[in-house]
């Protein structure tokens, strides 16, 4: 099942560049994996899938030492200072820094470790308030603070759009996310890139990928709804 659903995937993803002038290669599939067991992501993982996203901490350190160690490794849930020591050397990408205060404890954390960690600013672009992340108006003052701070490298923006049953209702906030990266780009800030773009999920990727998406986070589409019973 898993596989047939990463094809399906697949050709969406293929569809939604093709209407838009844009290649396949430069979107990322992240396999959404919180709640699902092992046995799961190994199918994926069998059928190509190096990209695994997680949103507990706990989670992702206990598949991390299951799973192959050629896997890049997300978190893309709401990280918690305290927790970061723990994936701070894991993690391929931290998609969900929100402040200036997590941004200072991966820093300490990376330093401790005399490593590199990439990460993106998470931008509440919606305005929610169930909703991590930083304002759009203050986005580019937080990535210019974070970008003097050792050891870490700010590849991009990342933003969760509103739950909708309408894909197309959320083109404005991923709009939005793109202006907001280009506005950054243009500050030239050291230390900055906005290559990555983390937006869209099962419901709406198609629509954040013709927007400029270059990390897509699946995990419905995949893995099917979330089993809370496994863990």
């Amino acid at each position: 099942m898993v596989q047939e659903n990463i094809k399906k995937v697949e050709a969406k993803i293929q569809a939604a560049c093709a209407g838009s002038g844009r290649e396949p290669k430069d979107v990322r599939l992240i396999a959404v994996s919180k709640t699902k067991p092992v046995e799961m992501l190994q199918e994926a993982y069998d059928y190509g899938c190096r990209d695994f996203g997680e949103n507990k901490v706990q989670e992702l350190v206990d598949k991390y030492e299951q799973m192959p160690k050629d896997i890049r490794w997300h978190m893309i849930g709401h990280l918690q200072r305290n927790k970061v020591k723990y994936i701070v050397d894991k993690v391929y990408l931290i998609h969900s820094v929100d402040s200036l205060r997590l941004a200072e404890e991966i820093s300490k954390e990376a330093v401790k470790k005399n490593i590199a960690v990439s990460i993106l600013v998470e931008v509440n672009v919606a305005g929610e308030e169930s909703k991590f992340g930083t304002t759009s108006e203050e986005a580019a003052a937080l990535v210019e603070e974070i970008s003097k701070l050792p050891n870490l490298a700010i590849k991009g923006l990342m933003t969760i759009a509103p739950y909708t049953d309408v894909p197309e209702e959320n083109r404005p906030y991923f709009a939005k996310l793109k202006q907001i990266s280009v506005d950054i780009t243009r500050k030239n800030i050291d230390n900055v890139s906005m290559e990555e773009l983390s937006m869209g999920m099962t419901g709406d990727y198609e629509v954040a990928i013709t927007e400029g998406a270059t990390c897509v986070r699946v995990g419905t589409g995949i893995f099917g709804e979330r089993q809370y019973t496994t863990l």
